[in-house]
């Protein structure tokens, strides 16, 4: 790296409410200085963070003396902000570096990121020498690393040393942030337990009393009966048997008795973390992989690969696949193997319609009734339906108003409002029960009356239902439980909305340059012989707010023209960039960049010309 390209912003100083994983010290750039920092910028909800999680570790590995990675925490949502959810969060996830809560997004604006996930590497001297926005750019810090280390070594401002992480105290129990369950026919209950990366199956006595932890409360109705069911021993609760080998189960589908029957497995299971779905028969415990070669996918990997599956369905004599990394519903067909995208554009957002032009949000629970499949679209705060109309299956949002607005609101749905929910059970009634996770709530539409009520809150992140007779067995992730809420339960929400606070950018109104930053990783080119190497989407809302430049391009720079009698808005912007090693050789390793920002936009007569976002680079 020349000198030149060495002139950089100093790094700003790491601010915050606090840090995890630390051991209780507080941590700051001064203390770290000697060796390269990853600031990380993540939030606990976004499916993208949690991969940039995943492929960070092997990094971590390979310059484990002389790089430190640190998480900031800057919250999306209101619960997200929460310190006792960001500690449950980080557990989860096994995030074995430094963690700095940044409830009030304080070191996010310092840093200027626009998007979750944002990185950025800052070199031994204190400097920051790149930023990257989105998932999949850890081989160009590994590029970027390799090619200056030697550098700082020979200046002697490369101090090796131990990363200043301190593990956290395990906690003890049979069930480590279980995410949902089904009821088997043996009449016990099949539990994906997501922390532990097992299935767990319980035995549970229909009549226990309530047992919850000391200041726990739970809003309920006077006088109804709520028990609960533990993994642990519980009068007469108990676990049957234990399914390992998993690395994070999300859903779970017992298959149709002629299904299983042809198949030799009984159980489908979404394996998220390991990109998955696996078949399993309870007779033995035998798994084998039926889609996904435990890669993530990118783009041009056509369904060889799954992305961070979610969810599973028996559907339409199929099984349905919640894509929660890629915003997209697939399907697998047991006889044939056959796996096939079915909705989806693979862009984020909240777009109705036909299921190929349909726009999802991290779809993450599905829940078939008759011609109905419910959809939870938690990072919309969104429940969505497919259903058959003239024109075909199409996607409707029920309750939901997009990415960034969210609350605690009953009422008519199309006032209701959300926070994140990751669980639904269709009930007898026709209605359908909602696990509003980072509410901590149940909540109930009515499909006949339109309207959003809520059952019972207090919970700690609701994010599984299961029917269970004239009670919903409640998947408490964060409690680590099972609790039963009876259907004839009500509660009160609190009234509250939120939209998300991101810095507001001022651009004037009428013509507007949008540029997406990229510059390929040393050792690697955009590689254009096959056709276009980057995609640029942009949309708004409202619609009216671009005159002209909406819709989707191959360059990276973009003319738009926005209209000033329409207001403020969001711009919706989807960038992706394919870059591959020098060469052209055969076997040429080649890599996606991509990322989507929702970018708040006021217009003022004053305002900026142009609107930069950074994709990925060295700066």
């Amino acid at each position: 790296m020349s000198e030149k390209r060495r002139a950089r912003v100093r790094a700003p100083e790491l601010v915050g409410r606090g840090w995890l994983n630390t051991g209780g010290e507080d941590l700051d750039l001064g203390l770290l200085r000697g060796r390269f920092v990853v600031l990380d910028f993540w939030t606990s909800g976004c499916i993208n963070c949690l991969h940039v999680l995943d492929e960070m570790r092997p990094l971590e590995e390979k310059y484990a003396d002389a790089l430190v990675v640190v998480s900031v925490h800057s919250p999306k949502f209101a619960h997200e902000a929460d310190a006792d959810a960001l500690a449950s969060a980080v557990a989860r996830n096994g995030i074995t570096h430094a963690v700095l809560d940044d409830p009030e997004l304080t070191t996010w604006q310092a840093y200027t990121a626009r998007a979750w996930p944002t990185l950025v590497l800052i070199d031994p001297e204190g400097y920051v020498i790149a930023q990257y926005a989105g998932e999949g750019h850890v081989h160009a810090i590994d590029a970027l690393l390799g090619e200056v280390m030697g550098e700082y070594e020979a200046r002697g401002t490369l101090t090796r040393g131990r990363s200043p992480y301190v593990a956290p105290v395990p906690e003890a129990g049979d069930l480590r942030f279980p995410a949902t369950a089904i009821r088997l026919e043996s009449g016990s209950v099949l539990v994906a337990d997501a922390g532990s990366g097992s299935l767990v199956e319980l035995s549970l006595a229909s009549g226990t009393e309530l047992s919850l932890a000391s200041g726990t409360e739970l809003s309920l109705a006077s006088g109804t009966e709520l028990s609960l069911a533990s993994g642990t021993e519980l009068d007469g609760d108990t676990v049957v048997r234990r399914y390992e080998g998993f690395r994070e189960p999300n859903g779970l589908v017992l298959l149709p008795e002629h299904v299983r029957e042809a198949a030799a497995y009984d159980v489908v299971v979404a394996d998220t973390l390991a990109h998955q779905l696996v078949g399993l028969r309870l007779a033995d415990g035998e798994t084998q992989v039926l889609a996904g070669d435990g890669r993530q996918w990118m783009q041009g990997d056509g369904t060889t690969s799954l992305s961070s599956p979610w969810d599973v369905a028996w559907w339409r004599d199929r099984v349905w696949i919640a894509m929660a990394g890629i915003h997209q519903l697939w399907t697998y067909d047991p006889a044939t193997g056959d796996v096939e995208v079915v909705a989806g554009t693979t862009n984020e957002g909240l777009v109705d319609g036909p299921l190929a032009q349909a726009w999802f949000s991290q779809p993450s629970r599905l829940a078939p009734d008759g011609d109905t499949l419910w959809l939870a679209d938690p990072e919309a705060s969104a429940l969505r339906r497919i259903v058959e109309r003239d024109a075909g299956l199409v996607v409707e949002t029920v309750i939901g108003k997009g990415l960034f607005d969210f609350g605690f609101v009953d009422g008519p749905a199309a006032d209701a409002l959300l926070q994140h929910p990751l669980g639904l059970a269709a009930l007898p009634d026709g209605s359908v029960a909602i696990a509003d996770t980072y509410n901590g709530a149940v909540r109930r539409y009515d499909p006949r009356t339109e309207i959003v009520s809520t059952l019972a809150t207090g919970l700690a992140e609701p994010s599984g239902l299961l029917l269970d007779g004239d009670v919903l067995l409640v998947v408490e992730s964060a409690a680590h439980r099972l609790t039963r809420v009876a259907l004839g339960a009500s509660a009160r929400a609190t009234g509250t909305s939120h939209t998300t606070g991101r810095p507001t950018t001022e651009v004037r109104g009428g013509e507007v340059e949008l540029s997406i930053a990229f510059t390929p990783p040393p050792g690697q080119h955009l590689d254009e012989r096959y056709g276009p190497a980057t995609r640029l989407v942009v949309t708004s809302t409202p619609p009216a707010l671009i005159r002209e430049g909406e819709g989707r391009g191959t360059g990276l720079v973009r003319r738009l023209v926005l209209d000033p009698a329409v207001g403020d808005g969001v711009l919706h912007v989807a960038a992706m960039a394919a870059s591959c090693d020098d060469g052209d050789e055969v076997g040429a390793a080649c890599h996606v960049h991509q990322q989507d920002w929702g970018v708040p936009v006021r217009l003022t007569d004053d305002g900026a010309a142009r609107i930069d976002l950074p994709l990925g680079g060295a700066s």
